[in-house]
């Protein structure tokens, strides 16, 4: 077939559609989507049945930078602060030293059992798989609506949504000794921590330039906000690291800023990001699944399991226990924590690097890498739920009613479901004390794990999320702002 626009373009979206489809059906079988998302890349390539030549480890990474900021992006805006204010520590713990610690024992056992493989070599590849991928981490927590205790959840999203640029960094620092093994390792260090420190404040600070764009700028049309924030997004990634700060980290945590302070058509941005980061993971698996041959990944399968073996059940766990060795937590939180070392699409894209670069093993690396990524999803992906219920980390499945707590009122018409505030006036008071509009009224409200039926003197708390049906917007806006409001209220004028 010839290489034209509309071949690219017809190839594209019949690849698309069919790993859309797969997806679908995957998880009647237990299988996450992101590995039919990878088998079908395979299926097209070149030793698959569809014959596609793709044979390019720089347009792969670029694809794959493109995806990644969408996916940390998506990831971040979903993130209530709230939930990881309390476990903020253990997440920052684990996507730093717990990732040093996974990076250096996976590479030295690498350097030990991989006949050839020299200690730069080694902690190379440790470097490439140590951090647990976002997007796996994201796309299977949330599409299996796995609900757990002990906040869990968000220490492991945190994580898996922080520790990319600690893996990156080690990367970078590990493939420059393996080019020249006299390279300064003090500099590469402090290179490490500008990268951090720089990417963390430029997130902060661009995260806080998003709010006030999207209060402050007006737009004629609703659909142009998403592609707004699409751009500060990306400029976000390219300024930073312009200036020499990890883009990947002050995306996520610009997002994560920018998630959790209320802007106009919230509820819309939400729903395209996370759209679109669904569309950004296919598109990233599909291109990775291509550049694989797996006749090259049979060479590796013995090796690749022992690495694999050696990461689930040693490294993984030892890196866990011990960054968490002093946050107070259940043991069986932590080895759940220990289980969710999902590797996915980053490792296999940092993967790329050795590729690019040319060093010798850089074929064998990005090899057993992408069986390392492969086994991880298949084997730790698919049995979160059962190790979940096995731990007794997990919660009964509730069927929610209404709509999530962030959604913004003004795209809602006949029902939302309202948090109400730390700190908000009408917490402490009754039903019959809070001047609701006539068009609205509360229908059922959930404490904890409770719903409880209200009637005038059903006390109000802080935390209870309740179910607002009403006849109109306006109505709904307006208790939407009477509960989420932290401002004193003047009871006289009730």
């Amino acid at each position: 077939m010839n290489i034209t626009a509309g071949n690219i373009i017809l190839i594209g979206s019949v690849l698309l559609f069919v790993s859309i489809l797969a997806g679908q059906r995957a998880y009647r079988f237990g299988v996450p989507a992101l590995v039919l998302f990878l088998a079908v890349g395979m299926l097209a390539g070149s030793d698959g049945i569809g014959g596609i030549n793709f044979d390019s480890p720089a347009i792969a990474q670029f694809i794959g930078m493109i995806a990644l900021n969408f996916i940390l992006f998506s990831g971040g805006l979903d993130t209530e602060w709230r939930s990881v204010r309390p476990v903020m520590w253990q997440g920052v713990v684990l996507s730093t030293v717990g990732v040093l610690l996974t990076a250096i024992l996976t590479g030295l056992f690498v350097h030990w059992v991989v006949p050839g493989f020299s200690l730069f070599e080694g902690l190379l590849l440790g470097s490439i798989v140590s951090s647990t991928d976002a997007a796996a981490v994201f796309s299977i927590l949330r599409s299996k609506s796995l609900k757990l205790k002990y906040n869990l959840r968000p220490i492991l999203e945190f994580e898996s949504g922080s520790n990319d640029p600690m893996a990156y960094l080690l990367t970078i620092l590990c493939l420059g000794l393996v080019m020249d093994p006299a390279g300064s390792v003090g500099g590469a260090i402090g290179r490490f921590f500008i990268q951090i420190l720089v990417g963390g404040g430029a997130g902060v600070l661009f995260g806080m330039a998003m709010v006030w764009v999207a209060r402050n700028v007006k737009l004629s049309y609703m659909g142009l906000y998403p592609v707004m924030i699409i751009a500060l997004m990306y400029f976000t990634y390219a300024a930073t690291d312009k200036v020499g700060g990890n883009g990947f980290l002050a995306v996520y945590l610009a997002a994560l800023w920018l998630g959790n302070h209320r802007i106009p058509h919230r509820s819309s941005i939400l729903s395209f990001f996370d759209g679109f980061a669904w569309l950004m993971q296919i598109i990233l698996f599909l291109t990775l699944g291509l550049l694989v041959y797996p006749s090259q990944v049979i060479d590796v399968i013995g090796i690749g399991l022992l690495v694999s073996a050696f990461m689930i059940l040693v490294a993984r766990p030892a890196s866990v226990f011990l960054s968490l060795l002093f946050f107070r937590m259940p043991l069986r939180s932590k080895t759940f924590v220990s289980w969710v070392g999902l590797r996915g699409a980053v490792p296999i894209v940092f993967a790329t690097y050795p590729l690019i670069a040319g060093i010798d093993r850089a074929g064998v690396i990005f090899n057993i890498v992408f069986f390392i990524a492969l086994t991880s999803i298949l084997l730790q992906g698919t049995t979160l739920p059962l190790f979940a219920k096995w731990l007794r980390v997990s919660e009964p499945e509730e069927k929610m009613i209404g709509r999530k707590p962030e959604l913004d009122p003004s795209d809602i018409s006949d029902m939302i479901e309202i948090e109400i505030a730390p700190g908000n006036a009408y917490a402490g008071r009754t039903v019959a004390e809070a001047p609701f509009p006539d068009g609205a009224r509360i229908t059922l409200l959930r404490r904890g794990d409770h719903h409880i039926i209200v009637t005038g003197a059903t006390i109000l708390e802080a935390g209870d999320r309740v179910i607002i049906s009403s006849q109109g917007r306006q109505d709904a806006q307006r208790v939407y702002d009477m509960l989420t409001s932290v401002e004193r209220v003047d009871r006289s004028e009730e």
